[in-house]
């Protein structure tokens, strides 16, 4: 990068850490520690969450997922449309949880179910959060070596220093330095500013990516080469994409509705808000806020995709392949009896001719068939005899698909948008590594540790342990992030490792918002049986390759074991197609999540109906009637004369102002984007079938034209709503009461 570029990125960081080194003065007490002082106003809420929960690695899964699926499977995705629009609405489990003014999910969970359960729970939400959390600086620190042409080590005074090593060390460093300061304050603050900081430079990207690669003779051409079954732009021609497809779309769907609050790697933003209807406003927000960012994350993934095989740009894109390639076999070959074959390998790179599409002879480009298979068939094909040579190769390929479209970018990005596309995803990474931190580091003070002491802790003693708790996660994350080898999809590792607690945990907690039967004997089944799942698919995911393979070859099994896979998917064959294979598990962890959940739901009921003697006083859990302080309006009842206003989530607690957000959602998520958008193209297509030159016209439309007109508006709104609403946060942080009991416990009145 130029000189321009480095300080493009370090000026923008530097008014971030400033920033979170002024707030700290605001931290008086663990509430605000925890939870902002519980004073948030909903656009920061909206804005630095939403900066937060998408973080690098989110883009690098998206750009993952894109690169191999296009838009096709991404129309299904619209079924979700009204499910999610009525989540956001109503506020499902989000209003709910703020009622009970607990602190952290454990401390909910203590109060519906028991202290014994808090801690279980907590252990596996811990278990869960941390290793899904402790890849995060891994594929961070390679896309910064990566993406800056970086070398994977150098040599100080004659000792060789491995800069992924240090890549992480600098950044978990910065990240670190922002949780303990502040806590969740800081956090709101620097992921609030790194949000508006970042939405003129998504728009500069938008823009520049739409003038480099016009849609009509770049993008769409080499997005309709595909054979069928695999299309990236016919949605109904897509049954022969494996992993990402119209199950992991109704997978997905099954996991927003049941998984809602279950996953707290945010969790200090539910309990930061002034109250329960300031909660959900921010959550209602969040269907505006990603603009430009959400229309940078899919462009990125296309644009390297049209780079990468377009036949104008074949020599460029063979540049890439080498060096990637190269690169990412140094990176996974460490071990000194494979340097002989990575030499080979290397070699035989720089001999691969620049391959050429040819569009106008109707080639293709396949799942088995692609430019990039040059590279990886024959990596494989010389490791898989070496001892540990399958599983490099399986680290090979994941990281050549996790770095292709950032080096890619690399070569597409002219001077200065460089330098912002590298601040921007600094910011993203810095933004979710802190929350993360925090996250899961005040889980295991509030709910593992806290709950075992008999007596109750200084303010000073309980935010000393709060920040030993965040800095021991910090030192994992970088640990394992260090020696771990990641061989799956970054979505598909994270459904996993998440299962481990939202397979049990997700009707354990939306029961137990809604439900009055759930007995602490059901939550204890439920978040074992469901972990049990995951824990085990992670176990075979890990272990198949190199051990459970070849023991089923050896033992003459597996003719038996292919027959009854194949039988088994049968039934959902060709989106769930599962077959005995040497390089991979059979079963994807997104249908190992699923299957995690749904046994979940069974065990949740089926105890409950034994077990409840006595249902559950929800009005006392949620302080309303005669259990409330009189802040909030109590939620009307349902009824069919006013099914409108309940379905739009109103209230006596709206505003007019709320009320034209409300509808203004609405009207743009279920009557365009799924009445207009989804039903109406499905009724055509069962009367006339579109060829794919009309999907890439309802794709130019409905994903680059309509959001981009929509993401100019919302950028100039949430700018001006994000400032005002983080000067009014200092403004009530310096006047707010503390209060030294609110710090996470359970106390007689609640529970």
């Amino acid at each position: 990068m130029s000189w321009i570029d480095w300080v493009l990125v370090f000026i923008p960081l530097f008014i971030v850490v400033w920033l979170g080194c002024k707030s700290q003065k605001y931290v008086k007490g663990v509430a605000d520690f925890l939870a902002a002082g519980r004073v948030a106003g909903r656009y920061v809420i909206s804005v630095a969450q939403g900066e937060a929960g998408m973080g690098l690695i989110t883009v690098i899964a998206l750009n993952e997922m894109y690169y191999n699926c296009g838009f096709a499977v991404s129309f299904w995705g619209r079924i979700a449309g009204p499910i999610s629009l009525l989540l956001a609405l109503t506020g499902y489990c989000v209003y709910r949880f703020r009622e009970t003014k607990a602190m952290t999910m454990g401390q909910f969970l203590e109060i519906r179910y028991n202290k014994p359960f808090r801690i279980f729970a907590a252990i596996l939400q811990a278990i869960s959060g941390i290793v899904n959390y402790a890849i995060f600086p891994a594929v961070g620190a390679r896309f910064l070596i990566y993406f800056l042409g970086l070398p994977l080590s150098f040599q100080v005074g004659g000792i060789n220093v491995s800069t992924f090593a240090l890549a992480m060390a600098v950044f978990l460093g910065i990240a670190l330095f922002i949780a303990l300061t502040g806590g969740q304050i800081t956090i709101m603050v620097t992921d609030c500013v790194q949000g508006l900081l970042s939405y003129p430079m998504y728009a500069a990207i938008v823009f520049f990516i739409i003038w480099k690669f016009d849609w009509w003779t770049r993008m769409a051409p080499i997005l309709e080469a595909r054979p069928a079954g695999e299309s990236f732009l016919n949605p109904y021609s897509i049954e022969k994409l494996r992993d990402f497809n119209l199950f992991y779309v109704f997978a997905g769907l099954v996991v927003t509705i049941l998984g809602r609050m279950s996953w707290s790697g945010s969790q200090g933003y539910y309990a930061s808000a002034k109250n329960a209807h300031e909660q959900k406003m921010g959550g209602l927000l969040g269907s505006w806020r990603s603009g430009f960012a959400g229309l940078m994350f899919i462009l990125m993934a296309i644009a390297a995709y049209t780079f990468m095989n377009h036949p104008e740009y074949a020599s460029s894109a063979r540049k890439v392949r080498s060096e990637l390639a190269s690169k990412a076999l140094s990176d996974a070959a460490k071990a000194p009896e494979m340097q002989k074959s990575v030499t080979q390998l290397k070699d035989y790179y720089k001999t691969v001719p620049v391959q050429k599409l040819d569009l106008a002879k109707g080639e293709v480009i396949s799942a088995k068939k692609n430019l990039d298979n040059a590279y990886k068939d024959k990596t494989h094909e010389i490791l898989k005899d070496i001892p540990g040579g399958k599983s490099v190769s399986q680290e090979f390929r994941t990281i050549y698909g996790q770095m292709l479209v950032p080096i890619a970018l690399r070569e597409l990005l002219p001077i200065g948008l460089t330098g912002i596309f590298c601040a921007v995803m600094l910011f993203l990474m810095i933004s979710t590594d802190t929350t993360y931190i925090h996250s899961w580091g005040s889980i295991l003070a509030q709910d593992i540790i806290m709950p075992l002491r008999k007596k109750v802790m200084s303010p000073e003693g309980h935010l000393m342990l709060l920040r030993v708790c965040l800095a021991f996660v910090c030192a994992f994350a970088f640990w394992f992030s260090l020696n771990f080898a990641q061989v799956d999809y970054i979505l598909m590792f994270q459904q996993i490792t998440g299962a481990i607690w939202m397979g049990g945990a997700s009707p354990v907690i939306v029961f137990g918002l809604y439900g009055r039967k759930g007995t602490p004997a059901a939550a204890f089944v439920t978040m074992i049986g469901g972990s049990l799942i995951a824990v085990g698919g992670i176990v075979m995911q890990s272990t198949w390759v190199e051990h459970i393979y070849p023991w089923i070859i050896s033992n003459g099994w597996a003719e038996s074991v292919n027959a009854f896979l194949v039988a088994a998917s049968a039934p959902f064959d060709p989106y769930i197609k599962w077959s005995l294979t040497p390089d991979k598990f059979p079963i994807n962890s997104q249908e190992l999540t699923f299957i995690s959940m749904m046994a979940s739901v069974i065990l949740y009921f089926a105890v409950s109906f034994l077990t409840c003697r006595k249902p559950f006083n929800l009005e006392k859990m949620l302080h309303r009637g005669i259990y409330g302080d009189g802040t909030l309006k109590a939620p009307e009842k349902f009824s069919f004369r006013k099914i409108g206003k309940t379905l739009l989530g109103i209230d006596p607690n709206y505003t007019n102002g709320d009320k034209v957000l409300a509808w203004s959602v609405f009207l743009y998520s279920f009557a365009y984007g799924f009445l207009l958008c989804f039903i109406g193209i499905v009724i055509w297509n069962c009367f006339y079938r579109w060829p794919d030159s009309w999907w890439s016209h309802y794709f130019y439309l409905t994903t680059l034209i309509v959001p981009g007109l929509i993401a100019v508006v919302t950028t100039i709104w949430f700018s001006i709503g994000g400032t005002k609403d983080l000067m009014r946060l200092f403004r009530d942080l310096k006047t707010k009461q503390e209060d030294a009991t609110d710090d996470g416990r359970v106390t007689e009145k609640q529970s």
